[in-house]
């Protein structure tokens, strides 16, 4: 019995890849589906593995494992790389026939494509149909003739950006850069990887890390992974002779003509003679404009915790949530953190209409099933103006889930680094679920994979790693961020017979792991951090009339700059250049109030500074509001932790009334005096 679904051959495929045991969840996580669908499959897949004389191993807190002669799995790897499966699903149907359309030098016959996907002419040209709205949120034009095919008529940036929706809705970053990946269980994966340069993707990866540009470390994991996408999408099109031959096709520019174009002409030098091909003249143009985009996002990234509608929606969704548990969730400062810093990108994702994947959403639902209904209708009591699907819901369960779960600190041994693909939500989860389960590890952070990738091995003892990473598997350990009991036991054989055993006297608290006094030390060092930066932040804070009458929004925040003491930032018009960008991204005035809160992070800055502006002439923003009182908010862009947690909470504290008639109407002593004794108050409270 040789026939296997597409599904089942994904699973196989993992099996045959693996050096060893795989848990039913890390198996479900993989391939996007259910533990409950993966058990279900594996009767049919131990009668299809039979027929080639191998079997299935399952180990009770191990694993499930392929065993058989060396023969056995030859010929195994054989089928998977030589057959088609039984079946596809419509899904993946129609990204096969975008990749193939896409990528198409002339129109391609309805039979060919019928023949190819083994499914009646009927069949395509119904997917057809329903390709056609997808591809117009591009500018792209489905063209079909009798007698004259089917292409995709638009511009190459416009078929570019396609493709990188493509692979933002079906791909995930063990897809992309993972040594683990086996695109021979899908041919779906395979068409599509190859369609977006996924075989050039680490050598691109390499080249742009190379430039050693100082915005590139700056960037958040999901703006680094979709600017590399766009790097090795147009690769991928250059080499098979689809490159930008003209600056109107480019897409970006009249953007690029004040921006990046000399680093891409760099990187594009460095690129041809890495990967010995020949770039274009016009995609110089296209690539700034990429890297442009990339610096716009982080941008706004850098704004979560400035921006008052956001920390207004994330204290409403959190209110809401707290009636309906009678749970302390205001008191959890991670947990806020944490839902500022996920629900930006993720709300501006699904307002773009990017698909929004999560594959663990099958086991949250079953195992925070209570949870998952609150925050479903916590979401809906926001009223928002676009519709948050339950992906998105279990994410923010994740989050909550992870303030339920989270237990004091416990004293550690093994120093680890997490690596989530599913960003803070996730990784948070997983962190909590460590201390509870296995208190002897430490975590000292999260890492996006490309800087797991770098991390010198001195600086840890364990990378715990949700996704495939570029490096070898000795190097770290694959879980999921549920970590079900199996996965503990494996990791605390992981632990035990790899990490400990590599380390000299046999335990890393000898080498690594704090002390006591250590970490005491290291927590005075944090409480003093604290403190330096309210001191210094209250004892910089000035109040400054303003007489902007006639003035132009750009020359008025450029008097605000003058104001300043000398050694705040030292490139005022660059100052004014970011704080217009940061204005054009969103309004920064607080709801129902005259006060707008200004705030941004630079290079430029070389110290944090709060600066309060009442205006003689009202001034109108962004979103048609009027304003008169202006508070300033600039800080370093590098900018230690305790140094943000403060100036979070001074943003949070522009929600309470008290202190926006404060800063509309009192002195600067008087304003200072009730931020400090707010801030004192959340000091006291950290410790």
């Amino acid at each position: 019995m040789r026939k296997m679904t597409a599904r089942q051959r994904q699973v196989i495929s993992l099996l045959v890849s693996s050096e060893g045991e795989m848990t039913a969840a890390e198996i479900a996580g993989s391939v996007g589906v259910s533990v409950r669908t993966v058990h279900r499959e594996m009767e049919e897949i131990e009668r299809i593995l039979q027929s080639f004389g191998l079997l299935l191993s399952r180990k009770s807190g191990k694993g499930i494992q392929l065993g058989g002669p060396a023969e056995g799995i030859e010929e195994l790897r054989r089928f998977l790389r030589e057959a088609k499966p039984a079946e596809y699903s419509g899904e993946e149907r129609k990204v096969m026939e975008l990749c193939r359309l896409l990528e198409a030098e002339e129109p391609v016959k309805l039979f060919a494509l019928s023949h190819s996907l083994k499914v009646t002419a009927a069949t395509i040209s119904y997917d057809l149909d329903e390709l056609e709205p997808w591809l117009r949120k591009f500018s792209l034009r489905l063209i079909r003739r009798r007698g004259y095919g089917v292409e995709i008529e638009g511009s190459e940036f416009d078929k570019r950006r396609a493709l990188s929706r493509l692979a933002a809705e079906h791909l995930d970053q063990s897809d992309l850069v993972g040594y683990g990946v086996h695109t021979e269980s899908n041919p779906m994966f395979a068409k599509l990887l190859t369609a977006v340069g996924q075989d050039r993707l680490i050598e691109i990866e390499n080249t742009f890390w190379d430039m050693e540009w100082g915005w590139t470390l700056e960037l958040p994991e999901i703006v680094y992974m979709e600017l590399l996408i766009g790097l090795a999408i147009a690769v991928r099109r250059v080499e098979i002779g689809r490159g930008i031959d003209s600056v109107d096709s480019a897409g970006y520019s009249r953007k690029s003509e004040h921006r990046n174009i000399p680093g891409a002409e760099q990187f594009i030098a460095r690129l041809e003679e890495e990967l010995k091909i020949r770039f274009p003249k016009a995609e110089i143009l296209h690539i700034a404009g990429l890297f442009d985009r990339a610096q716009d996002s982080f941008s706004s990234a850098d704004s979560a915790y400035g921006d008052i509608g956001l920390m207004e929606l994330v204290y409403r969704l959190t209110e809401n949530v707290i009636r309906r548990t009678g749970l302390p969730f205001q008191s959890d400062r991670t947990l806020r953190e944490g839902l500022l810093e996920h629900m930006e990108p993720a709300l501006r994702r699904i307002r773009e209409g990017t698909r929004i994947r999560n594959p663990l959403l099958n086991p949250i639902r079953r195992d925070y099933e209570e949870l998952f209904q609150i925050i479903r209708l916590s979401v809906e009591e926001l009223e928002l103006d676009l519709s948050i699907p339950d992906e998105e819901i279990g994410f923010l369960v994740m989050h909550f889930g992870a303030s339920l779960e989270r237990l004091n600190q416990l004293k550690r041994k093994v120093r680890a680094i997490l690596v989530c693909s599913s960003g803070l939500s996730s990784s948070r989860l997983l962190a909590i679920r460590l201390s509870k389960e296995l208190p002897q590890i430490e975590i000292l952070g999260n890492a996006s994979w490309y800087e797991a990738a770098r991390m010198p091995e001195s600086e840890y003892d364990l990378i715990i790693s949700t996704i495939d990473l570029p490096l070898p598997r000795d190097r770290y350990i694959r879980i999921s961020p549920l970590l079900t009991p199996e996965e503990t036991v494996r990791l605390l054989d992981y632990i035990q017979n790899t990490t400990l055993r590599e380390q000299p006297g046999g335990a890393a608290g000898e080498n690594g792991g704090a002390s006591p006094a250590d970490r005491a030390l290291e927590r005075l060092l944090s409480y003093k951090g604290l403190l330096d930066e309210i001191i210094g932040l209250m004892e910089r804070f000035r109040y400054h009339p303003l007489d902007n009458t006639g003035l132009p929004l750009a020359v008025m925040l450029r008097s605000m700059l003058d104001q300043l003491e000398a050694g705040i930032i030292d490139d005022n018009d660059l100052m004014v250049e970011r704080l217009l960008e940061r204005e054009r991204l969103g309004s920064q005035v607080i709801p129902d109030t005259g006060l707008a809160l200004f705030h941004a992070r630079s290079s430029h800055v070389r110290e944090s500074s709060l600066t309060l502006y009442r205006l003689r002439s009202p001034v109108m923003l962004e979103g048609e509001q009027e304003v008169s009182v202006i508070l300033l908010m600039l800080a370093p862009r590098k900018l230690a932790k305790e140094s943000l947690e403060v100036l979070s909470e001074i943003s949070s504290m522009l929600l309470n009334t008290e202190l926006v008639e404060l800063l509309q109407e009192k002195t600067e002593e008087e304003i200072r005096a009730f931020l400090s004794a707010e801030l004192l108050r959340f000091f006291e409270n950290k410790r």
